[in-house]
């Protein structure tokens, strides 16, 4: 057994008594950790038959025993598929051996999917740093967490498994920053607060999300920081980290992004919403360091704060 990233068998016999879910024990190895094994990618090895107890397949939620021998055999890993590096002009904020910090532009995909097969974000990390091929997995190497193609701003992407898993627990535990710059159509009411409500998929457009009584929890904090001429400019933080969460907790408020034409409706003023990732902090995953950085908004976003401060109030 190796003590990198590259572990591809670890084999360990249960020696406290007990029972626990396999998934949990696993979780708990600290040379598992320490390879960027997070608890999810145990699951998925584990539903893809890469993990036994005493010599039988196991399912991640059997319980485990004093005295049971678990193998995790790990598959080396294999260079993203159909994706290939391409020279993409990328803006890095901040680039070192574990992390690169960068302001991504509205219009450019995080990742290949539906409608964009390249050309995104990943295509181009990968012509730039070619050593994030696996790492998080496959399909999207190095992405921690997305932006929307239409939002701009700030993200972090991991270089190695253990920088992915230590971001990732950040992002899911909820000790990360996430502060977004947006303009809202209308007055939002009260100036500040949360806005506590669960999304999921729409009913009946599958393809957008909503706010549903069975959906996942979901907390949204702002402050309003001006009031140009009928919009509200927001500080908006992410307490939890759903698709299309700030879109959709606004357009439920009865107060859309400008410019939304899913969850609100066009605008003359710009071509794509509002919504600027400005601020994003974190612990360093390799000095546990306290990391904050800041990005300016973009010049349409400028432009388009300019229009509403000329605008008549009552506009």
């Amino acid at each position: 057994m190796t003590a990198r990233a590259e572990l591809l068998r670890y084999e360990r016999v249960v020696s406290d008594g007990a029972p626990a879910r396999l998934d949990s024990w696993l979780a708990g190895q600290p040379e598992l950790a320490d390879c960027g094994l997070s608890r999810s990618r145990l699951q998925a090895l584990t539903n893809e038959g890469q993990v036994t107890v005493n010599g039988q397949q196991a399912r991640p939620a059997q319980r485990v025993r004093r005295g049971d021998v678990i193998v995790v055999n790990v598959p080396p890993a294999r260079p993203p598929v159909n994706l290939i590096p391409q020279d993409i002009a990328i803006s890095i904020v901040h680039e070192d051996a574990d992390i690169a910090v960068v302001d991504k532009p509205a219009g450019l995909p995080v990742h290949p999917g539906p409608g964009h097969p390249d050309n995104t974000l990943v295509n181009a990390l990968l012509a730039r740093c070619p050593d994030i091929c696996g790492v998080g997995g496959e399909l999207r190497p190095g992405i921690v967490h997305r932006l929307d193609l239409d939002t701009s701003g700030l993200l972090v992407v991991a270089k190695n498994q253990l920088a992915h898993q230590r971001l990732t627990a950040q992002m899911q535990n909820r000790t990360a920053l996430k502060e977004y710059t947006a303009v809202a159509v209308g007055a939002v009411a009260p100036e500040s607060g949360a806005i506590d409500a669960p999304i999921g998929r729409h009913p009946y457009h599958r393809q957008r999300m909503a706010v549903v009584a069975d959906g996942r929890a979901a907390r949204t904090h702002y402050r309003t920081v001006a009031s140009p001429s009928g919009h509200s400019v927001l500080a908006v933080t992410l307490e939890t980290g759903r698709t299309h969460q700030i879109r959709v907790h606004l357009a439920h408020r009865r107060c859309p992004l400008l410019g939304d034409k899913v969850y609100g409706r066009a605008s003359d003023l710009l071509e794509r919403q509002f919504l600027h990732a400005a601020r994003l902090g974190f612990h360093h995953p390799a000095t546990g360091r306290w990391n904050e950085y800041h990005a300016p908004l973009p010049p349409e976003l400028e432009r388009t704060l300019d229009a509403l401060r000329q605008l008549p109030r009552n506009g």
